[in-house]
């Protein structure tokens, strides 16, 4: 990551410059790219490997007002929030530029069909393979070869896995140096978004830093848990940390005198 800007902010190095920059797709190196927000980092602080998982990303993408809101709070630093539809979005546009492969890996056959169909409207240049892996919480040595297998048939420029955190970023983790993908990115909820089969708001709830708040509304079964519970968890700990920091400066300054 290191010809990119990012911040320190936690135990990680966010990614903080523009998506402009990003020049990956081209290259030999293997670059696997995830996201954080509010929910992540605070599933983290509880399962070690995932932790370790989202600290050796190759870009971290700051995906929500949480992460925005903690990096002013604590490093004095205005950051733009970075979600995976808009990665997925800057991606598609440079493929299309050159005749790139993307795969997709997750969801249902029904929204990778709908994501198929977009994209021949959307992006006809590209090429587009897709997986559907089986619905469970583990998958067995049978899936994960099938899986790995249907990618390196298709090898594509750019991996995108939806199967939800953490378990995304782990299969990545434990799977990318079998993976003929040079670009891999957890994307989660975007192949919804993409397929349309989950709406995602509008630019005017996004700019407002309101789009958590519309995804709720629309989806409260599924996400009141992510908000209403582990929201006020990361604000309560971003104080926590900020009480932290206060009080070793003023330490520092009582005995620096």
């Amino acid at each position: 990551m290191n010809r990119y800007e990012t911040l320190r902010l936690f135990d990680y190095s966010i990614f903080t410059s523009s998506l402009d920059q990003f020049d990956q797709i081209n290259q030999e190196s293997k670059c696997v790219i995830n996201t954080l927000n509010q929910y992540s980092y605070i599933i983290a602080e509880k399962d070690d490997t995932f932790k370790r998982v989202l600290m050796e990303s190759d870009m971290l993408l700051p995906d929500g007002i949480g992460i925005v809101g903690a990096a002013k709070i604590l490093k004095g630093k205005k950051i733009k929030k970075i979600a995976g539809a808009d990665l997925h979005k800057h991606i598609l546009k440079k493929l299309s530029t050159t005749g790139g492969s993307c795969f997709y890996l997750g969801s249902s056959e029904e929204t990778l069909d709908g994501i198929k169909k977009r994209l021949a409207i959307e992006y006809p240049e590209i090429k587009v393979g897709t997986h559907s892996p089986p619905f469970k919480t583990e998958f067995n040595d049978a899936d994960n070869s099938l899986m790995v297998a249907s990618i390196n048939s298709f090898k594509p420029d750019v991996l995108f896995v939806g199967m939800t955190a953490p378990k995304q970023e782990k299969w990545v983790f434990i799977n990318k140096n079998k993976l003929d993908a040079n670009v891999i990115c957890s994307v989660g909820a975007v192949f919804d978004f993409y397929s349309g089969t989950v709406k995602r708001p509008s630019k005017f709830w996004i700019n407002l830093g309101l789009e958590w708040f519309i995804r709720l509304v629309n989806e409260p079964n599924h996400l009141w848990r992510r908000y209403l519970l582990y929201g006020p968890v990361f604000v309560y700990l971003v104080l926590k940390e900020k009480l932290i920091l206060l009080s070793n400066k003023k330490r520092y300054i009582d005995e620096s005198h």
